[in-house]
């Protein structure tokens, strides 16, 4: 029953759409298409430097992804097993075609793809799935676009792949996927020419049309709420902006403002470092740095849009609030989960915080290193990996397999204040309403120059309940004569931090996943009260 309880509240948010087309693909496997592929479209001018990813191919068929080396040597190595989906997806984009000093790599490059081309079976596979098919597309089309010259059978792959991509649109899952979709159908329908040609780039066209009104929100954050993939979807609209110039294309307004809306969310939600911050599924290697993407925006002409902190931003669609105040820099999560229909990539983090001092993370969320249907993905995306509050040990929202939510955690903001001494933020959840206690978690962030006082309430009857604080790596702790507790940070500054109404506190080993593959050993300060309130006064 309560298997049939996560799905029913899982499925009952779902769009029409999205069943039906999980059906359709089911059931209908269109034949690859494989007739030669049409003319090539001339160019106007040269595609400007797209964003350079980091190296992955480490000689001819080694290649290190997500932190993890293997070879690709042979035809099964294209699809090797006992291997993470995630691992193999990133084998078939293809990254490395356009990834720094990849002119040096050219040799390795054309064998590889010559060797996909033989050994890859059509249609089949991890390989050909919708969103690899999309990713790999637009990765040899940028590097045709950059003077290389594919070989006809290449070109006949991309026109292949192109078709097959046509049949297998990921309306089931909407959001990020349907965009890349979009995106790739653009790149190729340009890249190409004639009647058919021109009929993917219609049928991209109004996909990314639709999809970019519904997916930037009017603060400028992606819809599903991940900073990972607000960057990776600006990087997105940038290439397409990049690739509607290179073929004289007008590029539509709305795209214009669309990545001045992003730019800026994107400086609000990065910590003074300039790296993103960690909520949801969140991870440093995979998108673009924010600098990457300015420079990016302001070779294709696009305004800069300057940096600037300021005391308080509510980021009032996507739910995020950022608060300045001396050497602090705060980010607070108290938004939706993700879009309804499309919860993904969502952690059950709510009324969580991010936490910069002088310049350097202190407090910090536990990130993302794997995807799939492990445990240790299910922890990550657990409330107890988050600087919030865990009640009788249960989530916040009811994440599982993988990539699902049931019953989420609606907030209500109570008060967002600026006052003469102080930076106020007050909202509560009813995520814990579900628990026999009927429980709702009030939280209030109070920030002054000197400090940060976070009280919690929680309402209902419970056993007992959690407040977690996760410090950066390079912060340390230690716990004095009088209960309270040291910290240290980078060039030995300080603070610190006291508990008012704790029933247990204890100093744990923790890890922190700043990327795929990666963990690193930090610290977590646990805090367990029985009452209704708890107050955690952090000084410095």
């Amino acid at each position: 029953m309560s298997r049939l309880g996560l799905y029913f509240h899982t499925l009952r948010h779902l769009r029409p759409i999205q069943v039906t087309s999980r059906i359709w693909l089911r059931l209908y496997r269109p034949a690859v298409d494989l007739r030669p592929a049409p003319g090539l479209r001339r160019v106007s001018t040269p595609l400007r430097a797209p964003i350079p990813t980091q190296p992955s191919l480490l000689g001819p068929t080694t290649f290190r992804l997500l932190n993890e080396q293997r070879e690709c040597a042979n035809a099964q190595d294209w699809h090797p097993a006992g291997v993470e989906k995630l691992w193999i997806y990133n084998l078939h984009y293809f990254d490395d075609l356009n990834a720094s000093q990849a002119d040096a790599r050219r040799a390795w490059h054309v064998a590889l793809l010559e060797r996909w081309v033989k050994e890859v079976a059509p249609g089949q596979g991890d390989a050909w799935e919708p969103y690899p098919v999309s990713r790999r597309l637009v990765n040899w089309l940028k590097w045709a676009l950059r003077g290389n010259e594919p070989t006809r059978a290449v070109l006949d792959s991309l026109a292949a792949q192109t078709r097959w991509l046509t049949q297998r649109l990921e309306y089931h899952l909407l959001g990020n996927h349907l965009f890349a979709n979009a995106k790739a159908l653009v790149f190729a329908g340009l890249y190409f020419s004639g009647s058919e040609a021109e009929s993917w780039r219609a049928q991209g066209m109004r996909i990314v049309e639709q999809e970019l009104a519904e997916q930037v929100l009017g603060d400028g954050g992606h819809f599903e709420l991940s900073p990972m993939y607000h960057a990776a979807m600006l990087e997105d609209v940038l290439d397409l902006i990049n690739v509607q110039q290179s073929y004289a294309r007008r590029v539509p307004p709305s795209w214009h403002d669309a990545v001045a809306r992003m730019l800026r969310w994107a400086q609000t939600m990065n910590h003074p470092d300039g790296q993103l911050s960690f909520f949801n599924d969140s991870a440093l290697g995979i998108a673009p740095d924010l600098a990457t993407l300015q420079s990016y925006a302001s070779s294709l002409g696009l305004p800069r849009v300057e940096r600037r902190v300021d005391a308080l931003v509510r980021l009032q669609n996507s739910g995020y609030i950022q608060a300045a105040a001396g050497p602090a820099y705060l980010l607070c999560d108290c938004g939706a989960v993700g879009p309804t229909y499309l919860p993904g990539h969502a952690h059950a983090d709510t009324l969580s915080f991010e936490l910069s001092l002088h310049g350097q993370r202190w407090f910090v969320n536990s990130g993302t290193s794997q995807y799939g249907l492990s445990p240790e993905r299910q922890r990550q995306r657990g409330t107890a990996a988050h600087n919030t509050v865990a009640v009788d040990e249960q989530d916040s929202s009811e994440v599982w397999a993988g990539f699902r939510v049931a019953r989420r955690a609606k907030v209500t903001i109570n008060e967002v204040a600026r006052h003469p001494d102080e930076i106020v933020i007050d909202a509560s959840h009813d995520g814990y309403r579900r628990l026999p206690g009927a429980n709702q978690h009030r939280r209030r962030w109070s920030l002054r120059p000197e400090g940060l006082r976070i009280e919690d309430r929680i309402g209902g009857s419970f056993a007992s309940a959690e407040a977690f604080f996760h410090l950066h790596p390079d912060v340390r702790a230690t716990r004095d004569d009088g209960g309270q507790i040291q910290l240290i940070g980078p060039g030995d500054t300080a603070a610190q931090l006291s508990f008012e109404g704790a029933a247990a506190i204890s100093i744990d080993a923790g890890t922190w996943h700043p990327g795929f593959g990666e963990s690193r050993a930090n610290v977590c300060i646990r805090v367990r009260f029985t009452g209704e309130r708890l107050l955690s006064d952090l000084r410095w």
